[in-house]
């Protein structure tokens, strides 16, 4: 749960700090600042799909197999369950939302920002990946980045719908956190299946994946790709891993 209280603690900061320096981020850091996020996402995510890889060389490239064949599965399973159009449709929501403020003079309600945010926040890619990275793979940087573009995002939502977006945090301490906790569930069986191992390794890729929309080279549709984290472990119960 740590990421997870991480993340809630910097959309609260992000707020306060929105609401505090009236002037903002200038342009030319907020390009560093999504170029640091990317980088930072490819060698975390890339660093968890490495550690969760083991055995001989051989070994890696079977697991990597299953891992390619995992995402293969995943996106058509995701394309059937229409996941990318209800990312999609949580992003028009929210860019209507802002349209309309920003029409109203750059104030808007602050239930349509708690709205916002809360869509935002919850149905990003990280908000799933996230706590499969700390949980089966124990790493929390998946979470402390998005805890970063949370907070980021967050100072300018206040500047356009006030204090009340900071509620948003408790939805995702709510979403991330019973997420977090059926995986705590679900971990000793994953384990003594060597399933976990696959999660996580699939997970890193998909991680990496989100540095392309941070830095907007390619579109990947991450969400269709969600379903990967199932079959991966399915298939690595009944392959085997490692």
């Amino acid at each position: 749960m740590t990421g997870t209280w991480l993340n809630v603690l910097a959309i609260v900061v992000g707020g306060v700090a929105g609401l505090v320096l009236r002037r903002g981020i200038p342009p030319a850091t907020q390009g560093w600042l999504k170029i640091v996020l990317a980088v930072l996402t490819v060698y975390f995510g890339l660093r968890l799909t490495w550690v969760s890889l083991s055995g001989s060389f051989l070994s890696h490239l079977v697991e990597l197999l299953l891992v390619v064949v995992s995402l293969g599965l995943g996106r058509a399973s995701g394309k059937l369950l229409r996941l990318q159009e209800g990312s999609n449709a949580a992003g028009r929501y929210a860019r209507a939302k802002m349209e309309s403020a920003l029409q109203a003079g750059g104030r808007g309600r602050w239930t349509d920002g708690f709205a916002v945010c809360t869509a935002l926040y919850c149905v990003a890619p990280l908000a799933f990946l996230g706590p499969v990275a700390e949980t089966l793979g124990g790493d929390v940087a998946p979470l402390g980045l998005k805890a970063a573009m949370d907070g980021l995002a967050t100072m300018g939502f206040v500047r356009i719908w006030g204090a009340g977006v900071m509620l948003s945090a408790l939805p995702v301490l709510a979403f991330q956190g019973t997420l977090t906790l059926l995986l705590l569930m679900a971990e000793p069986w994953l384990a003594s299946v060597h399933a976990a191992e696959a999660v996580s390794a699939t997970c890193g890729l998909l991680v990496f994946c989100v540095a392309l929309l941070i830095l907007e080279v390619r579109r990947v549709e991450v969400a269709a790709y969600l379903p990967s984290l199932v079959w991966a472990g399915a298939l690595a119960w009944w392959l085997g891993w490692g």
